[in-house]
């Protein structure tokens, strides 16, 4: 059995505004690969005056989705079932950081895929591998679709 043809760009579903609320950017969505980008405010960092874990882990969880979905035909969704993240660098207030996903595996069901988040001084700063587990949706609410 073949697997489905990615989703268009046009067909993508929008964009969380959790995410919209940190301010990633998606640079570029292809199925082979997706880039975000996010500017790292004082609001995002943590005691120690870096940026926080649950912040980083938003950018590479918004990369990560956005190609699960690029990668899945319309009227399929997606949940991330697992993500382990390993924390290279510390980031500053101010710095700029990329992630780049791209899939280690896109099944029919599931999907692996790896985050690479670098510096804007081209550092690492965290690795993330998630797993994507690949649905249909039965009762997906039109009220919320429609909202956005």
């Amino acid at each position: 059995m073949t697997r489905p043809a990615a989703r268009s760009l046009d067909e993508m579903p929008p964009r969380s505004r959790f995410s919209d609320f940190l301010g990633i950017e998606i640079l570029t969505c292809t199925p082979e690969e997706v880039v975000c980008r996010m500017t790292i405010t004082e609001d995002m960092g943590n005691r120690n005056g870096v940026l926080h874990g649950g912040a980083l882990m938003t950018l590479s969880d918004t990369a990560a989705g956005t190609t699960a979905f690029i990668n899945t035909p319309s009227g399929v969704t997606n949940t991330t079932v697992e993500a382990k993240t390993n924390f290279l660098r510390p980031v500053k207030v101010g710095a700029v950081l990329t992630a780049r996903c791209v899939p280690l595996h896109a099944g029919r069901s599931m999907m692996v895929l790896q985050v690479t988040m670098t510096r804007d001084d081209g550092k690492i700063v965290g690795v993330t591998t998630q797993t994507h587990m690949l649905m249909q949706w039965k009762d997906r609410p039109q009220a919320e679709e429609e909202k956005r």
